[in-house]
């Protein structure tokens, strides 16, 4: 080989190298206020879910709050139904039926969850409100964090924690609120009673908020949520996303309103720059999907507020499709879509069914295993038998237990209990058979509780019952 056949490394070379460093310190994002359709969209999205938050803890079902996880009567109160730890098979298949949902809405219409009503999303929002409104605007808070320190600097950076800490404690205290009852939290911590716990919880949560929604916002979305990492597997070309109409906006360039742009050889895209104030995670929407957009379309409301002065047609930055921008037209009903929407369907329907049919009462029936069996002086056979009934209703039941499975045998004990609500009861009794009815060494027997006053309230619980080889 010829020294003429050698490569030269340099000569090809990139003239600029990019580096990225994972570990690097975070630049602080300087939002623009922007007003517009979207906006008010997100107003009544989110606005609910969150006055849903603060209040539904304060609210009361029967006597009692209407929505309590009480984990150590572990007793989970959802307006007039009380689930117990038996029912976590129910809680699994709701969380699967959440997850289809958000599949759908995203194979659909994208990151649209994360952009409206997402939490982080929503106390974000609340969060850079009370920015503005103690700092000032965009350019007065670059201004005042460039400026050296002052009177004014620090009361206006006082004022900002100070909201945002607040806003911490009401949403710690709420989420508490939904695990303690609430009024009782609120009267021990205002009296100084509170036990660790409630403070150590309270104290986390106003934390948490306070940094994730205040110092992180944008951290949260990009690295911390898994979300935004497998959003691209379910979306298709046909999926709704925020983007930049490239064939119309390009080239870019700034010009004067009364020239026309067609003249100049530019695009409806004037690069004011808009589109990246505004964005809560820092991105430029005009360089195409990113896994940081959250689509939260403040793009698009800046976009069609500078469209609006120039007079030109709204939608340069919009809700589409990748079809439609390559000159398609979007496919609404889509097979994914049909099927996950059938999925949902059943399995809603078959959680609902459960819910009604679920029957507030459970017993287990445990053997004496230390003692197989007692032979009495008349040569009975009897073993002896702890049982475990659970009234899982809100109301005080009587029930009467009963056996089968053994012809002839009794019960030696009482039979009737009568159980208050949410109460649960250790029973100890035994069961005589004569050796007569017994053919095996080990007999199915079948315990029944049921109550005379609700007979749909019946619950049954198997063992076995013992006899000499």
């Amino acid at each position: 080989m010829s020294d003429k056949d050698l490569i030269d490394l340099q000569e090809i070379a990139p003239a600029e190298v990019g580096e990225i460093d994972l570990y690097q310190r975070r630049e602080k994002i300087y939002t623009r206020k922007i007003e517009g359709f979207y906006q008010r969209v997100r107003l009544f999205s989110g606005w609910p879910l969150l006055l849903g938050y603060l209040l539904l803890p304060w609210a009361s079902w029967d006597g009692r709050q209407a929505v309590l996880f009480d984990l150590p009567a572990r007793k989970f109160h959802i307006l007039g139904l009380t689930f117990w730890p038996q029912d976590f098979p129910m809680l699994a298949f709701m969380l699967m039926i959440a997850a289809f949902g958000l599949f759908a809405v995203t194979t659909f219409a994208g990151r649209i969850w994360c952009g409206y009503t997402c939490p982080q999303t929503v106390w974000t929002s609340i969060f850079m409100w009370l920015e503005q409104k103690t700092e000032g605007s965009r350019n007065q808070r670059i201004k005042l964090d460039k400026g050296p320190w002052s009177v004014e600097k620090i009361l206006k950076k006082t004022a900002k924690h100070g909201s945002w800490l607040f806003v911490g404690l009401v949403t710690g205290l709420t989420f508490v609120g939904y695990f303690y009852p609430i009024r009782e939290l609120l009267h021990e911590l205002a009296t100084l009673t509170a036990g660790k716990w409630q403070l150590l919880w309270t104290l986390f949560f106003t934390l948490a908020t306070y940094i994730n929604a205040g110092w992180m916002r944008e951290q949260v979305c990009k690295y911390m949520c898994p979300y935004a990492r497998f959003q691209s597997v379910m979306f298709d070309k046909d999926t709704l996303i925020v983007s930049y109409d490239a064939k119309r906006g390009e080239p870019r360039g700034s010009r004067k309103r009364s020239l026309d742009h067609k003249d100049l050889d530019v695009g409806d895209c004037v690069a004011c720059e808009l589109c990246v104030q505004v964005c809560p995670t820092g991105i430029d929407i005009r360089d195409g999907l990113q896994y940081e957009c959250i689509g939260c379309a403040l793009c698009i409301d800046a976009c069609n507020s500078v469209m609006d002065k120039m007079d030109y047609p709204r939608g340069l930055i919009r809700y589409t499709s990748e079809h439609e921008l390559s000159g398609g037209k979007t496919h609404w009903l889509r097979p994914r879509i049909i099927g996950y929407v059938l999925v949902l369907c059943v399995m809603i329907s078959v959680f609902w069914y459960n819910v009604y049919a679920r029957v507030p009462v459970e017993m287990t029936a445990i053997r004496d295993r230390t003692q197989l069996y007692l032979v009495a002086d008349d040569g009975a056979i009897e073993n002896i038998y702890t049982l475990q009934l659970a009234n899982m209703d809100n109301n005080p039941h009587q029930f009467k237990i009963s056996i089968s499975g053994v012809e002839g045998a009794t019960i030696i004990g009482e039979t009737s209990h009568r159980l208050d609500g949410g109460e649960v009861r250790t029973i100890s009794l035994r069961v005589r058979a004569e050796p007569g009815a017994l053919t095996l060494p080990s007999t199915e027997l079948d315990f029944t509780a049921v109550s005379p006053d609700a007979p749909s309230l019946k619950a049954t619980a198997e063992s076995r019952f013992m006899k000499p080889l």
